[in-house]
């Protein structure tokens, strides 16, 4: 709204000054038709009530003007599409659109204005028209006045007129037409540039949007195109140039406080045979408070430790995710890792947690179970265990054949099963 009130404003300074514009550009022939039309002066009887509607608005009474210029019985062409203009103007600036729009297509629509009048009155059209998303209608008309006022090298037109082919999801002429504006741009334009993004990537040309966005970042310092153009990489597949735009976001604070990107680093830190230091740099947000320390983090971060083979650690994160949530098989999975670093009597009793939390193969901890008493020569433990664990299909094979072993070294060691 504060666009066209100031635009309203304009014009109508425009109108009580009689100022001309001029041209930024001419048509092939070196005459520009805005130019080549003269203005005429409105008729005495209107014209005494178009210059007190002026005045009534410059006060600030808008409404009061309206109404003086829809007392005006117009009389020619001229005179109504100038009245017409003006109120056009006047009910844009007032918020009233669809009224707005009507009286301004009569004013363009007469065709019979001044040069710069006309060429005004049109480009009001095409704004107001795109304001109220008539998009289809907007567009021929920003063409006219681009012709009219010899303002092909337009590149705000040329924006305008890309936006209303992305609205009609006409995504190859947005494209074209964004072309267009960025050859007649004095400096890059970072909405022609967008319209384009936007365009490819409607169209799933992930790999042509990343071209755009290759050639964005280096021209408007903007942190966000880098996690774009991260997540672009992603959606091609292309994960060392993804991981890599991510860790120059990261070094260079383009993604601070930002959770689920510095989430999005990390997995793909693992992904990409560097899972300590995405366990690092996980876990350092979670300890800020940035990322939340829930259960589901805690699982993620021991992920990314035992990929990193810091059973210790992995364990550690395991146990927390299991604690909040009470979840036998995180119970299980920090047992497991306990034992595989020969941490047997921390084992045990997470692994008997597991059980009383619940799994859906209880042999399985009944087994790590019996391997743990095992190591600690525990024998008579370890021989229960076993034959618990053989009672489930699961692991029947393998705690049977501990079974043997067991009863071997007791009988070794002199212990009564």
């Amino acid at each position: 709204m504060r666009q066209f009130n100031k635009l309203a404003s304009a014009l109508l300074l425009v109108l009580g000054s009689g100022a001309l514009v001029a041209p930024a550009a001419f048509a092939a022939d070196g005459k520009c038709p805005m130019e080549q039309r003269q203005s005429k002066a409105v008729g005495e009887s209107a014209g005494k009530k178009v210059q007190k509607a002026f005045e009534l608005y410059s006060a600030g009474q808008t409404d009061q003007a309206i109404a003086m210029l829809l007392e005006i019985n117009a009389k020619g062409g001229f005179d109504k599409a100038y009245v017409d203009r003006m109120l056009g103007t006047l009910y844009a600036e007032r918020g009233k659109m669809d009224v707005a729009i009507k009286y301004i297509k009569q004013a363009v629509d007469a065709d019979i204005l001044g040069g710069t009048d006309h060429a005004q009155a049109l480009r009001l059209y095409a704004d107001l028209l795109i304001s109220q998303e008539k998009y289809k209608e907007a567009i021929p008309v920003f063409y006219k006045w681009m012709e009219f006022a010899c303002k092909t090298d337009d590149p705000k037109a040329y924006r305008a007129i890309a936006v209303a082919h992305m609205q009609l999801k006409q995504f190859d002429k947005a494209i074209e037409v964004a072309d267009k504006g960025l050859t007649h741009a004095a400096e890059p334009d970072r909405n022609l540039y967008q319209v384009k993004l936007n365009a490819y990537y409607e169209k799933k040309q992930y790999k042509k949007a990343a071209d755009v966005l290759e050639t964005m970042v280096p021209l408007f310092p903007d942190p966000k195109l880098w996690v774009q153009l991260a997540q672009v990489y992603l959606l091609t597949e292309d994960y060392p140039r993804a991981v890599q735009t991510y860790d120059i976001a990261y070094r260079g604070g383009f993604i601070k406080g930002d959770g689920p990107s510095i989430t999005r680093y990390a997995q793909l830190l693992s992904n990409q045979d560097s899972p300590y230091r995405a366990a690092k740099v996980f876990e350092k947000h979670m300890k800020e408070g940035l990322l939340e320390a829930n259960a589901k983090n805690y699982e993620q971060l021991g992920g990314f430790y035992q990929r990193a083979k810091e059973m210790a650690e992995a364990a550690e994160y395991f146990g927390k995710a299991a604690e909040m949530t009470n979840d036998g098989k995180m119970y299980l999975r920090q047992g497991r890792l306990l034992s595989s670093i020969e941490k047997y009597s921390a084992a045990i009793p997470v692994l008997e947690k597991a059980l009383s939390s619940g799994i859906p193969s209880p042999g399985e901890a009944q087994f790590e179970l019996g391997i743990a008493h095992l190591q600690l020569k525990q024998y008579k433990a370890a021989y229960q265990r076993f034959k618990q664990a053989a009672n489930d299909k699961k692991t029947e094979r393998s705690a049977k054949s501990y079974i043997s072993y067991t009863e071997e070294k007791a009988r070794m060691h002199k212990v009564t099963l």
